[in-house]
């Protein structure tokens, strides 16, 4: 069975199919419109053209009341009956200003000229008139009118292929919130049998050594269902020190990484408070560290420098690992983007969701060079105690 988003996306390949149809057959029914419009246009004016070659004729025989009809009927078409030397004889359908007016006159003429081939009017005496011609107001119009409907069809398609991708990152969300939460429910049970578990093995004869390992990682667990129940739901930040979070999450990772990797720390003195929700921060960090470790094959060094202005926290992350193509600074937080031949390339991925949708933060490669290494940037807002004693 299809899910929701396949019915959904082949409806939507459906409309954009019929809207480009649509187009295509208005553009066509339009532009023959436009072309027959404008023959008859033509013809209008070879009839205008002969009306006034007779008027200029002296046989008593013609119904001037019928040529001077012809004449007047034209009320949409400019028109100008210019002699051989394009002075104007006549006009209809144009608004001559009352100043500069022969300036204007002799623009309008060579604009005419320019648009359209004139129609000749043989005065039978060895002389000869030139009626030229534009399109009526009408037609100009519909010269415009496909192109209006091609932009809202345009729109329209735009507009399909946003709802689409809405509609798939939305239910994507979906089905990682109820991954997360059904993940830390399922958890919950065997986490509680560990912790009695261990509580028993406190009662024999076992090293507590060993007990205290397991307890760690049992907390471990705890901590793990913890950041996944909160996936989807708004964990209030609080004011953290910066700097003891980030000694705690690597203090944490030091002992569980290769020994080959050495992380080196420059922090400032003074403690850096900042709005962080502690147990999703660290599981930033930890994604990191280990990024930088697989990029380093588990051999280098990974520095964390801190600095900080009136308004932002920033954290450079650097490794010397192989580094990343600048074509795909924005493409490793795309969730699936791996390098490994094992893995699901959601890492850097929740990282970017963490920082950003959690915290109003940043994340982005600050800078990368191919067999050096990469510079990860996380900035957060600084808090600031002032603004908090000023609300009370």
């Amino acid at each position: 069975m299809a899910s929701i988003y396949e019915s959904r996306q082949r409806l939507t390949f459906i409309f954009i199919a019929a809207a480009v149809f649509v187009s295509i057959a208005s553009l066509v029914i339009s532009d023959r419109l436009i072309e027959k419009l404008a023959q008859e246009e033509r013809q209008k004016i070879e009839v205008w053209a002969e009306a006034a070659r007779v008027m200029t004729s002296e046989n008593p025989s013609l119904n001037m009341h019928l040529i001077l009809k012809i004449m007047q009927g034209n009320t949409s078409i400019p028109v100008v009956l210019c002699d051989e030397n394009d002075n104007i004889i006549n006009y209809k359908n144009i608004d001559l200003p009352t100043e500069n007016s022969e300036q204007y006159e002799y623009k309008k003429v060579q604009e005419l000229k320019n648009k359209k081939h004139p129609i000749v009017i043989d005065l039978e005496d060895g002389t000869y008139q030139y009626l030229y011609y534009d399109d009526s107001i009408i037609l100009k119009r519909l010269l415009v009118y496909p192109y209006a409907q091609l932009s809202v069809v345009l729109i329209f398609i735009i507009i399909a292929f946003l709802a689409l991708a809405s509609t798939k990152r939305a239910e994507q969300n979906k089905v990682w919130v109820g991954f997360s939460k059904e993940t830390a429910h399922q958890l919950g049970t065997p986490i509680s049998s560990l912790i009695a578990w261990v509580e028993y093995l406190r009662t024999k004869n076992i090293d507590p050594a060993l007990l205290n390992e397991m307890e760690k990682d049992v907390k471990r667990l705890e901590t793990i269902a913890e950041r996944f129940s909160k996936i989807g739901s708004n964990p209030d930040p609080v004011p953290v020190d910066i700097i003891n979070s980030l000694a705690m999450a690597l203090g944490y990772m030091e002992n569980r990484i290769s020994a080959k990797v050495k992380i080196y720390t420059h922090f400032p003195q003074s403690p850096i408070l900042t709005l962080v929700n502690d147990s999703l921060f660290a599981w930033v960090i930890e994604n990191l560290v280990k990024n930088g470790v697989d990029a380093m094959e588990g051999q280098g060094e990974i520095t964390f420098h801190i600095e900080e202005n009136d308004k932002l926290v920033k954290i450079d992350i650097t490794d010397t690992g192989k580094g990343i193509p600048k074509s795909k600074f924005k493409t490793v937080f795309h969730p699936g983007y791996t390098t490994k031949a094992r893995g699901w390339g959601l890492g850097l991925s929740l990282v970017k969701r963490i920082v950003e949708s959690y915290h109003g933060g940043k994340i982005y490669v600050k800078h990368s060079e191919i067999g050096k290494g990469t510079t990860f940037r996380i900035e957060l807002p600084k808090y600031k105690t002032e603004k908090r004693n000023n609300k009370k």
